[in-house]
């Protein structure tokens, strides 16, 4: 197994996000690795959680990182939550991206849930991706 690729895959997703016409029209600059302190944007996406596992082969070492990101706003209703989710989904999923360490093999759309947090003030979409990862 492993987790080298991590970092790069991260940055690559990152840079992905932060480049999509689609996905800034939303939520402007507000794509965040580590959100900031001080008052946040009514809404912005926020890079979350990750679980990796080995997928090493007779190639060579390789794993499976699904990671999470997450649409966060304070605006009524989901509409625009779901905007963002879907250009996040589209630059994403099936993405071919270049990574500073290693190579994707796969990036997939996992699953989501949209849910409404700290009384129902705050919506959030979290979704699931799958990256398959091989370091050459």
């Amino acid at each position: 197994m492993s987790f080298a690729v991590s970092g790069a895959l991260q940055a690559a997703v990152f840079d992905a996000l932060v480049a999509d016409p689609a996905l800034t029209a939303v939520v402007g600059t507000a794509i965040y690795d580590a959100v900031p302190s001080g008052a946040l944007p009514p809404i912005y996406v926020r890079l979350g959680n990750e679980n990796v596992t080995d997928a090493s082969d007779g190639t060579g070492a390789g794993a499976v990182h699904r990671f999470n990101v997450s649409v966060i706003t304070s605006n009524a209703g989901f509409a625009q939550a779901k905007q963002a989710a879907g250009a996040v989904s589209d630059v994403l999923h099936d993405a071919d991206l270049t990574l500073s360490r290693g190579r994707l093999v796969s990036l997939r759309f996992d699953r989501a849930r949209a849910r409404r947090v700290d009384t129902a003030a705050t919506r959030q979409i979290d979704m699931r991706f799958a990256a398959r990862v091989q370091d050459d």
